[in-house]
Parts: C-alpha cells; sequence; structure tokens
C-alpha cells in the first residue's frame, strides 16, 4: 500500500457509509471504515420512519429520484440475500380538497416520469375501501403498491456484518478531527491516532460538510432537520396496513402513518431546522403537531397506546440533492443523504463503490460472501423446531424481554457474532430487547448481566451506548 494504511476510508457507519463498504468488499482493495460511536446505525440511521420510498417524490432526473427506484427494486432480493426484515405493504399520498387534486396528478406524472412501477391514481371512496380508518376528508390519492416497510436498524447491521465477513476493518468510538492532504492520498487525524488512506468517502451524515469544508474549496452546508415521531404498541399494529403520507409541502412528506416490519405503528416526522448536530430531544409540542396532523389522515389513532417517542435528524444540504461525487483529488462525498436516502442505500453503495473502484483501478475479488444470515429468532419457528432448538441450547427457552419475546439465547448472539453488540442499545439494535411495552423497564437487569458475562467485563462498565453512558455508577 506504498506506505499507507488502506486503500480506501470511509467515514460514517450509518446505512449510507455501510453500503458504500459492503460495495467497495467486493474489489481487491483494503477497506477501514470509521465511526465516532460505539456501533453502527447510531446516528440519522437508526431514528427515521424507516420506509422504503416508491420513488414519486424526488424531482425528475434528481439522483434522489433515479436511486430512490434502483434502490427500491432491488431492496425485496437484498433482504433475502442478507437476511433482514423488509415488506411491500405499498405507500398512499392523500389529497382532502378538490382545489389540491392538481398538486396531486403532478405528483403523479412526477411518478411516472421516474418510472414508479403501477403507479395510480385512485378516488377517496377507492382509499377508504383499501383503508377503512382513514379520514372521510380524503377526496383522491395516489397508491403505490412497490412502496414499502424495513427494519433500519436491520439493514445497516447486515450491511455491515457482510462487509466485515468480505474483509472491511471497523474502528468504533475513532472520531475523525482533520482530514489533511498528502501526496497519494489524506492523512486522518482521529482521537485515536492517524490513518493514512489512498482515498476518502465522507458519509458522515449531518457532519458531512464539516469534512467536505476541510478539504475541498466548494463549501458545503448541512443543516440538521430535525423530526419528533410517536411509536405505538403492536396492538395499534394492524390500524393501517400501508403507509399514509399527506400532500409533500416545503419541509418533505408531511406526517406519515405506518404500520412498522415489527408490527407496531408509527406517527410522524415533524420537521424542524436546527443547528445543533447532535440536538435529538424530544418536545411536548412538536409531538402533539405530529398527532393532530397524523389525525387529518387518520380517524381515532389510539395514542393512548403510544409507548415512546424519538427523535431523528435529517442531513439536508442547501442545494436539495444528494451531493454523490469525487469533490476533490480522491476525496468523494456522499452528503446530503436525506429521505429517500435509507430506500436509496443499496444503489447509493453501487454508485459511490463505482466510482472510487474506476479511480482505483481495483479488479473484483475472485472470491465474495454474498449472504448473510441473521440472528435465528425462535418465534417464528413452528412448536417442532422451536423444540429442538432448545433440546440443543436452552438459553433459547429462557426469555429475557417479555414485551417482545426476546430469548438468552438471541442475546447472545448479539453480542457473540460479526460486530456483535457491545452496549444495550446494540443489542435492542439487533433483536429489539427493550423495544415493547415497557420499553425496558424489566429485561434491563438480566440483559446487562448477560452482556458483561459474554464480553467479560465488569458489570459496572456495561453502557447504554457508548462509553459516559454506564448504566450502574457505584454502590448506594
Amino acid at each position: 500500500m506504498n506506505g499507507f494504511d488502506y486503500d480506501v476510508t470511509v467515514i460514517g457507519g450509518g446505512v449510507t457509509g455501510c453500503a458504500v463498504a459492503r460495495e467497495l468488499s467486493r474489489y481487491e482493495l483494503s477497506v477501514c471504515l470509521v465511526e465516532k460511536e460505539e456501533d453502527v446505525c447510531s446516528g440519522t440511521s437508526k431514528a427515521n420512519s424507516a420506509i422504503v420510498h416508491a420513488g414519486y417524490d424526488a424531482v425528475t432526473g434528481s439522483l434522489k429520484a433515479k436511486l430512490n427506484v434502483e434502490g427500491n427494486q432491488v431492496m425485496g432480493e437484498l433482504a433475502e440475500e442478507l437476511d433482514f426484515d423488509f415488506k411491500r405493504n405499498g405507500s398512499m399520498v392523500l389529497c382532502f380538497a378538490e382545489e389540491d387534486i392538481p398538486s396531486l396528478k403532478a405528483l403523479y406524472e412526477r411518478g411516472v416520469a421516474n418510472r414508479v412501477p403501477d403507479i395510480q391514481l385512485i378516488s377517496g371512496e377507492e382509499a377508504r375501501r383499501m383503508e377503512p380508518n382513514l379520514s372521510e376528508e380524503v377526496v383522491a390519492a395516489i397508491y403505490a403498491p412497490t412502496g414499502g416497510i424495513v427494519c433500519p436498524f436491520g439493514l445497516t447491521i447486515a450491511l455491515a456484518e457482510n462487509a466485515c465477513e468480505n474483509g472491511v476493518e471497523f474502528k468504533f468510538l475513532t472520531a475523525v478531527k482533520a482530514i489533511e492532504p498528502i501526496e497519494g492520498g489524506y492523512r486522518l487525524v482521529t482521537d485515536k491516532g492517524e490513518i493514512k488512506t489512498n482515498y476518502v468517502v465522507n458519509a458522515a451524515g449531518v457532519y458531512a460538510d464539516v469534512f467536505h469544508n476541510m478539504v475541498c474549496e466548494d463549501k458545503i452546508h448541512i443543516i440538521p432537520r430535525k423530526g419528533d415521531y410517536c411509536l405505538l404498541d403492536k396492538e395499534a399494529g394492524n390500524y393501517v396496513s400501508h403507509t399514509i403520507f399527506q400532500l409533500p409541502g416545503k419541509y418533505g412528506k408531511g406526517i406519515l402513518v405506518s404500520p412498522t416490519v415489527h408490527g407496531n405503528l408509527l406517527v410522524g416526522p415533524t420537521a424542524t431546522d436546527i443547528e445543533d448536530k447532535e440536538g435529538t430531544a424530544t418536545t411536548a409540542a412538536e409531538l402533539a403537531e405530529a398527532m393532530s396532523k397524523a389525525a387529518k389522515s387518520v380517524k381515532n389513532i389510539p395514542f393512548r397506546l403510544t409507548i415512546t417517542s424519538f427523535s431523528g435528524l435529517r442531513a439536508h444540504e442547501e442545494g436539495d440533492d444528494f451531493i454523490l461525487k469525487e469533490s476533490a483529488e480522491n476525496f468523494f462525498d456522499a452528503a446530503g443523504i436525506e429521505s429517500p436516502g435509507l430506500s436509496c442505500a443499496p444503489a447509493i453503495g453501487k454508485y459511490m463503490a463505482e466510482m472510487v473502484v474506476k479511480k482505483a483501478g481495483a479488479e473484483k475479488k475472485a472470491e465474495f460472501k454474498e449472504r448473510r444470515k441473521g440472528i435465528v429468532r425462535p418465534e417464528l419457528m413452528d412448536k417442532k423446531e422451536r423444540e429442538a432448538l432448545i433440546r440443543e441450547n436452552p438459553a433459547y427457552g429462557t426469555i429475557v424481554c417479555r414485551c417482545e419475546g426476546i430469548s438468552e439465547g438471541e442475546i447472545v448472539d448479539a453480542v457473540t457474532r460479526t460486530l456483535g453488540a457491545v452496549s444495550l442499545d446494540g443489542i435492542k439494535r439487533r433483536v429489539r430487547a427493550g423495544m415493547g411495552r415497557c420499553q425496558a423497564g424489566f429485561c434491563t437487569p438480566r440483559t446487562m448481566e448477560i452482556l458483561a458475562r459474554e464480553r467479560n467485563v465488569p458489570i459496572e462498565e456495561i453502557c447504554k451506548n457508548a462509553p459516559g453512558s454506564e448504566m450502574l455508577t457505584g454502590e448506594k
């Protein structure tokens, strides 16, 4: 490597960075991914709408439009290949007034121009036949059967694990402080030492402008756009079966109501531009706004069944499209990745990797591990299969998280597998222990004991996420 530590270094362990890393791992390249948190999927990728958009929203001809349709088309095959949860439940965009029908038709025509398959305009009556709980105010709708829902944790972790299995090195708790051009590449100054690399892929989410502006003459500005969500119990999970949108406005696609792949009901997000790149606190006013606007689409939503609220940041770039290019010599941006970034991730990964590989002149590996197997899920097995599993490993018969029915065996797998969890949030994202009705009120102590045992560390060192979030601070 001519004095360089790696051929390519990817900055950022969200869904975009992990998708790029996985595609790069197909080639004869040494690849490193650096992430400032303790795990992948710790920023924007962990707190979003979990939607695979059909592709009618983005302006025709934009990167968002092109890569949304491409990402949507491959998501089903990718889910089968990498074993994560994905469902094509279809989506609707609702129109509430006759005078707005021209805007709805314009959005439909955009979908046709973007080559969204099987997109339709339907009446309010047709929409209510498909979704009985829709508001009586709905006069027309767009129906896109290719719309889907996905587990964003599952997708990101699957991409990361497969990239790691194919040779990508992951450096967690490693914050990039400076990027300096050197002959043939860059020196990354981190809080864990220096990394010399020939090529950099900047996939740093809301921090992508910081790294871009260290290197590039043309400056960009990423605006953190905060969105608050309400998550309802699985008892409300069948209230709608499709993802329900409203006609888009200035700040995006508006408030949605959607089932999740795990059986909950999700409402949100709001849209508030802020400057704090870590500003993820929810507010009562924004949650009230989300609930009020959602009620316009779907009547009598049982908000009494809300089990948690959360907030995420979208990386909005002022140019309103993805920045996917070689922005300086050997420095590649994957910046401004806001909605529909999750939907686009597989396509962005391929797009960026091809750009880097062409510049590097790298050849494809003779062998690439295409498939990845997820964590064993006893609840999906029939009775005989589950009994056989428990006989083989009794830990799968010991339920730790009662709300989600998660066993000790699943938690052990989450910790001990490739890129295994090192924190409670890491376990939660891999097997959903703590994501149910009691929101970890019951299972946390036992989960901590298992994590400490499997990692062979004192229980006092167990964190919610990164160091500094220790769950125990001493004896009383």
